[in-house]
């Protein structure tokens, strides 16, 4: 079953090849029907988003389509903070759109030959050696037995979200309370962390089940940003700063902020209690995490959910993918590589209706009749609102950037995919 879904999908991931590579000018706005895209089509989007916004739904939104390596739609709606209206170069925090920044380094020393996808991760850090599985918890201590785990947890587990390893904050109760008591970061709003401190202790503790048997999305990708760093010797956010970020022409995309671009950092929003209304979020008992983390001087490089990013520095890092790798004459990935992202890499295993790549969830047949995406396209996104793919068939990119926790009208991210879709002629 599993050779008939890299059958299936390695087709598709090969159209990074025939269709993606012409694409290699810098990303600049086009007219839309020079690449068969409807103008009048896309005024639809306006209307959806400004509706949101008027209903009090959103407080703001900046959105992106890219067809054909160009952009054929960028704009943003609401406001940015109290007071201020959004614009198209807001700063927002992405979250888990991290992991596939942080799955294309690992692939980069992949392909420099410094380690291989199906390696024991004890190999890099020995904590991950001899690992555990949970057998019983308590609920009343947090106290636990285990049994050992059938294998070691290897690079492609934690690439595809199959170790074992749950989400300390927003996962399963019982892992967030082992790692709550093991003081495990969430990857968000961790500045005060270190990797080197926190990773180690995390491969000591049990997994949630053996490693390869289901999809349990979780710290795989902060483990793996600490991976970069010991077989780099880099700190991870130089890596991403010199190795993608400057080549790629990423001016907008940090761990932490620098000082001048604060203001930029749209305001995190929440809904009150009392009001129901959208209001400014702030640090809570049940929420310890401060909304302004990107704002501070932070030592924790969250492989998994610490970076901040602007729409078009996004759009620009898929586009790299959808082109095989490569961006403005500047290469970062091998086209093989990419298409090894981008096709199914965990058999016969279901996320929803869709497979998983290395980094990325892969739409399938039944996935692509939900919505309009074509078969193979890539995509992720952000636990505050933020969205992308990338359709390698329709050579097309899509974004949609809001902050706001929790999103209580979550529609707005399928109805701007079917929107896009209905505006290609």
């Amino acid at each position: 079953m599993k050779n008939r879904w890299l059958l299936l999908t390695a087709p598709i991931a090969g159209l990074l090849l025939t269709q993606g590579v012409q694409a290699q000018q810098p990303l600049q706005e086009t007219d839309a029907a020079k690449v068969k895209v409807s103008a009048a089509r896309l005024q639809r989007i306006d209307k959806t988003l400004q509706q949101y916004v008027d209903s009090s739904w959103l407080k703001g939104a900046v959105a992106l389509i890219a067809k054909d390596g160009a952009i054929v739609y960028n704009k943003a709606f609401g406001t940015a903070a109290p007071g201020t209206t959004m614009q198209k170069d807001a700063i927002f925090r992405i979250a888990s759109q991290t992991k596939a920044i942080t799955s294309v380094a690992v692939m980069m020393l992949f392909e420099e030959g410094k380690l291989l996808l199906d390696d024991p991760v004890s190999r890099y850090i020995p904590s991950f050696a001899k690992p555990q599985v949970l057998d019983q918890f308590n609920e009343k201590d947090s106290s636990y037995t285990t049994m050992p785990a059938k294998r070691e947890v290897t690079i492609r587990d934690l690439l595809t979200h199959t170790s074992g390893i749950g989400y300390a904050g927003i996962g399963a109760k019982k892992m967030k309370a082992i790692y709550a008591k093991a003081h495990i970061p969430s990857g968000i709003g961790s500045d005060t962390f270190h990797l080197h401190y926190a990773i180690p202790r995390l491969g000591s503790l049990p997994l949630e089940h053996n490693p390869g048997e289901k999809f349990t999305y979780g710290l795989n990708t902060d483990v793996l940003g600490y991976l970069v760093e010991v077989v780099s010797g880099i700190p991870l956010d130089r890596f991403f700063a010199t190795r993608i970020f400057e080549p790629l022409g990423m001016k907008d995309t940090y761990f932490y902020l620098p000082a001048a671009k604060h203001t930029r950092l749209v305001t995190l929003y929440t809904t009150d209690k009392v009001t129901r209304q959208l209001v400014p979020f702030k640090e809570s008992p049940e929420m310890p995490v401060s909304a302004e983390y990107a704002k501070r001087n932070g030592s924790y490089f969250s492989g998994g959910a610490g970076l901040v990013s602007t729409v078009k520095d996004y759009a620009i890092f898929l586009q790299a993918l959808l082109n095989g790798g490569t961006y403005n004459g500047k290469r970062i990935l091998a086209p093989r590589t990419v298409e090894l992202m981008t096709m199914n890499q965990v058999g016969d295993v279901m996320v929803g209706v869709n497979k998983f790549g290395l980094g990325f969830e892969i739409t399938t047949d039944r996935g692509a009749a939900k919505i309009g995406a074509s078969t193979g396209t890539f995509a992720w996104g952000g636990y505050f609102g933020t969205i992308y793919w990338a359709d390698p068939q329709k050579k097309l990119v899509g974004l949609l950037f809001i902050n706001q926790m929790p999103l209580t009208h979550g529609e707005i991210q399928d109805k701007f995919k079917a929107l896009v879709y209905q505006s290609l002629d």
